[in-house]
This record gives structure tokens, sequence and C-alpha cells, in this order.
């Protein structure tokens, strides 16, 4: 199964947004035929309700990558789970006429959709594609990058499960953000003034508070 190819998809749509950033890449016919590609037979289907359709979908599949990178693995795969029911396919082998050193085609497992429209064609695959990948790898593989205010979602394909971030710009970015913090802070610490010295403080005549206090005049015995 083409794994990667599949559940980039869902992540090449919950990213076409960046709500922090207040920026939309998903508002016209031509940004669907974008996301399909624009030779494929697919994306000619295109229309203006397909815009609407794939809003809808990217706002749900943002909500299973923000509950897998929260640790709620059973609510990201009810919401998954919800995505498959609405969107099903239907598993096919293909071999794209593509052959090995034997002259025999390379089958594999191709996603097949019978979508009525080009919108509901994309979410079937993205959220199959994502089912796979999920199960296969897991949950927490699926991640919301740290760095402020980017948001975006991201596959972890590390070998040690260590990804934070979407990608190595925002990653730089994070850490460059991080140092200049610490330095910052290091900063502040060497500005402030000394602790004051413990013990009684003296008055402005120079005495201290004790004596200060006891005002009482000496009688002579």
């Amino acid at each position: 199964m083409e794994l990667a190819y599949y559940s980039d998809l869902a992540v090449q749509l919950v990213n076409s947004e960046e709500p922090e950033r207040g920026t939309d890449g998903l508002t016209s016919v031509e940004d669907v035929r974008g996301l399909l590609g624009p030779s494929k037979q697919v994306a000619r289907r295109a229309t203006d309700a397909d815009v609407t359709r794939l809003r809808g979908v990217r706002a749900r599949l943002r909500a299973v990558f923000e509950a897998a990178d929260g640790g709620d693995e059973v609510l990201a795969v009810d919401l998954l789970n919800a995505l498959l029911l609405e969107f099903p396919v239907s598993p096919q082998i293909s071999g794209h006429e593509v052959r090995d050193e034997d002259g025999r085609p390379k089958w594999h497992m191709h996603i097949a959709d019978y979508a009525a429209n080009a919108g509901a064609s994309y979410a079937a695959t993205a959220a199959m594609g994502l089912a796979f990948h999920l199960t296969e790898l897991g949950a927490d593989r699926l991640g919301i990058c740290e760095a402020l205010p980017c948001r975006n979602a991201y596959l972890d394909t590390s070998t040690n499960r260590s990804r934070r971030y979407c990608s190595d710009r925002c990653a730089t970015r994070a850490n460059v953000a991080a140092y200049r913090a610490r330095k910052r802070l290091e900063g502040e610490r060497e500005d402030r003034p000394a602790s004051q010295p413990s013990g009684p403080r003296p008055d402005r005549t120079g005495r201290t508070a004790a004596a200060a206090h006891d005002t009482s005049p000496v009688t002579e015995r």
C-alpha cells in the first residue's frame, strides 16, 4: 500500500490552512485542482461545491491530528472512523504497467474510490491513507507543529518518534527563539541588584531600629 502518498494527502489538506496566521489556501476551484493534481481526471470534475466540502473535511482531519497529538488516541480513531464511514473506498490490485527485472508487473494495493464528486474522492483517499498510517505506525506518529504560530500537521517518520516540528525551518526557528529566551533570562539575572545584607537596618541617623525604639531617658541612681 502506498501509505506515504495517501497519508500525505491528509497532511496537505490540513496544512492548506494556517489558523494562527489567518491564511487559507483553499478558496477556489483552482485550489482544489491543485490538491487533486491538475493532470488527474478527477481534478477536471472539481466545482465550487468541492471547496466547501474539502474545507469541512479539513477541519475534521485537523481534529484527528490534534487529538493524536494531545495523546487521546481513542478520540483520534473515533474521528477518523467517522470519516471512513462517510467516505468509503475499495481496495484494488494495480500494476501501473511497471515491470520488474523479470518482466512482470509490480503488483501493489491501490485505493480506488467511486465518489460522485471530486471533494469526496479526495476525502476518501486521504482518510484511508491516514487510517493505514495510524494503524501501521501508531497514533503518536500524528503530530501538530510546536513552533508557534505554525501549528501545521505532520507525520512523524523518525526512528525514535522524536519529531516535534513540521519542517526543518520551524525546528530552526524554535531553537533560535529558545536560545534568545535563555540569553535574555541570563541577562536579566546579571542586571538584577545584589541582595541587601541581613540584620537590623539602620535609620537615617545611623541607629538601628532597636536602638531607635529605646528612647527612654537614663535615670541617675
